[in-house]
């Protein structure tokens, strides 16, 4: 029984580390490198800590002088970092929680792009590439005139802020 106890802690610490060192230690270098980062909370861990096809970025705390376009930054700075690699889905989490998915070549596309694609272009398309978990898109893609279409989109990104963690965050939920 001690045998077991003892391969069972070290088969946790080995996926422990595992899920650091890949992940959570390169959100940990990105919100360490933009100033504007700090007063943001990430726990990002694959999915159970066993599934390396799928991330769960999972947002903890935001301080009150953080607008969701903060939040949007970090997501897209660790897109950017692990851009050489290759997810089937990225979960976004609210404490634990799982609210939405985006699919990892989405995820791998902004990360190529990151400090190349105009961000209002990013921001304004982010919705559109939201799934609920069930797979259904989770917002429209619109078309139509330009200001029609970016006012929709920006509308858009709004709610899933607050879908996703605002709405929670300002209720203590």
């Amino acid at each position: 029984m001690r045998k077991l106890v003892i391969i069972l802690a070290l088969i946790g610490a080995l996926v422990a580390s595992w899920n650091y060192f890949t992940l959570q230690k390169k959100l940990s270098d990105v919100v360490a490198s933009d100033s504007r980062n700090e007063g943001i909370s990430i726990f990002v861990h694959f999915d159970w800590f066993v599934n390396p096809s799928v991330i769960v970025f999972d947002v903890r705390g935001v301080q009150s002088d953080k607008s969701p376009m903060d939040v949007t930054r970090v997501l897209l700075q660790l897109s950017e970092k692990l851009k050489d690699k290759q997810y089937h889905r990225v979960v976004l989490s609210f404490r634990g929680r799982q609210k939405f998915m985006l699919e990892g070549s989405f995820f791998k596309e902004t990360g190529m792009e990151y400090g190349v694609q105009n961000p209002v272009y990013t921001l304004r398309n982010l919705p559109q590439n939201v799934y609920n978990l069930d797979g259904s898109q989770a917002f429209s893609t619109w078309t139509g005139g330009l200001i029609g279409v970016l006012g929709k989109q920006m509308e858009d990104l709004t709610e899933f802020h607050k879908q996703w963690y605002i709405n929670e965050l300002v209720t203590g939920s």
